[in-house]
């Protein structure tokens, strides 16, 4: 007779042990393979390992928002549920986690990421037959409308734009001056590579591979993005690379941590990374520039996609409105004249 070890006597009291003794007969019984089972369960790697040797290595491959993840794990996700082996971790666990992070002044959309992140390296952990659950299934998000308008007033531009010139971390500052400069994405300027940028003709060319929509464009540069530029050149030290670490001494890869702590420095804790490319287009419209040039400039490649970004002042809306009331009132004016005559 083979015995399967189900705990140790300090595990389980007596009522519990029995109850699993007959779990485990029962689904003998029934073909499965107990002593398999076990052996699997101790194969089952922690958290931090699934994601260091197969997560990571697969993303890189397939998705392009890669780094996004990268930063999220290790920063937030990773120091609570590292040590912990796949299947010991709970759905309670994981509501916990993503009931607290608002605490830690993380905006909804950014507490549902990290959640949709964990619940997809768990169905790849099924899909690669390491477990057969996944604890994240089914976890409310706050589902935050990420399509939500977020302009600065004039006031709060200009605090942002006082502390992107005084910080003291010069490399990222810059990296966010660019973006509202140029209504790039995050990731285009991070692979910003100085082949790519011709001062003299004012142009930056963003290659397919740096591309969301995996289309090359190129794009003109002003006052605002020269200015930048010249600086991260002075600080590159001959690099490649656009935007240099000056602790590392290697290309900028993250800026989500550094940028939290300046957006609550500026008085801006809800203003996310990709608002200032919101805020590019918003001055954009407001100055009169078609939606066609907007689109061309930040590289949409249907019109559809640019509506978002349609957005007016009510100062720039009163100009319209009042322009065609004066047209109205001049037409009104000389219309009674004639009737007076």
């Amino acid at each position: 007779m083979r015995h399967i070890k189900i705990a140790k006597t300090t595990e389980l009291s007596l009522t519990k042990a029995r109850k699993k003794a007959q779990q485990t007969r029962a689904d003998t019984l029934l073909g499965g393979d107990p002593r398999a089972d076990l052996k699997r369960k101790r194969n089952i790697p922690t958290f931090s390992d699934f994601v260091r040797d197969q997560y990571l290595p697969y993303i890189k491959v397939h998705k392009r928002s890669w780094a996004t993840d990268d930063s999220f794990l290790r920063n937030h996700i990773i120091p609570v549920f590292g040590s912990i082996p796949l299947d010991e971790i709970s759905r309670t666990q994981l509501v916990t986690f993503h009931t607290t992070l608002p605490e830690k002044g993380m905006a909804p959309s950014t507490c549902d990421r990290q959640v949709v992140i964990i619940r997809y390296i768990f169905n790849l952990a099924i899909k690669w037959e390491v477990i057969d659950t996944n604890p994240a299934k089914m976890i409310e998000l706050y589902n935050a409308d990420n399509s939500r308008e977020h302009y600065l007033t004039d006031e709060e531009m200009s605090k942002l734009l006082n502390m992107l010139q005084t910080h003291t971390n010069r490399p990222v500052s810059l990296v966010i001056l660019l973006l509202l400069a140029t209504g790039a994405r995050r990731n285009e300027a991070l692979k910003a590579k100085w082949e790519d940028i011709d001062l003299v003709k004012k142009t930056w060319k963003i290659p397919a591979a740096n591309a969301k929509s995996k289309k090359s464009r190129v794009m003109p540069l002003n006052t605002a993005a020269l200015q930048v530029l010249e600086e991260a050149h002075s600080l590159s030290s001959g690099h490649e690379y656009v935007f240099i670490s000056q602790v590392t001494g290697q290309p900028i890869r993250h800026i989500t941590a550094v940028w939290q702590r300046m957006r609550v420095a500026a008085g801006l804790p809800d203003f996310r990374l990709h608002d200032c490319r919101h805020q590019y287009a918003s001055m954009l419209v407001n100055k009169g520039r078609s939606l066609y040039e907007v689109q061309r400039l930040l590289g949409h490649t249907t019109p559809k996609m640019t509506q978002r970004y349609s957005h007016l002042s009510m100062e720039t809306l009163e100009g319209a409105s009042s322009a065609v009331g004066d047209f109205i009132g001049d037409l009104t004016f000389t219309a009674g004249k004639v009737v007076d005559q």
